[in-house]
């Protein structure tokens, strides 16, 4: 789901700095293809190396990376245009629906 975002934020800037769709659509698209390019790039290089050790501390890390990047700053920013308690509910009610995913999908 993530991924439509992330297209449109390619996409569209690039779109109104050219006037070009399908440069806009064509950057999309090459951005896009990075993420399983490198995650197959990752795997052949790594494949002798991984364990469930190595896994689940590279998962951690960058769990922590994200919630560091949350917390630090989106999480300032979102204060700065104001309604300070719907963002602490918005992080709360993520944190809720993650735990109920995690139960349920296990």
């Amino acid at each position: 789901i993530h991924n439509i975002p992330e297209g449109i934020s390619v996409s569209i800037p690039i779109y109104y700095a050219t006037g070009n769709k399908k440069k806009g659509i064509y950057y999309s698209m090459l951005s896009g293809l990075a993420e399983p390019l490198g995650a197959i790039l990752a795997l052949i290089i790594l494949l002798p190396f991984i364990n469930i050790l190595l896994l689940s501390s590279l998962l951690a890390f960058v769990a922590g990376v994200m919630v560091y990047i949350s917390l630090d700053e989106l999480l300032p920013a979102a204060h700065k245009f104001g309604h300070e308690h719907i963002v602490l509910a918005g992080l709360i009610l993520g944190m809720v629906v993650m735990v109920i995913s995690l139960m349920f999908f296990q």
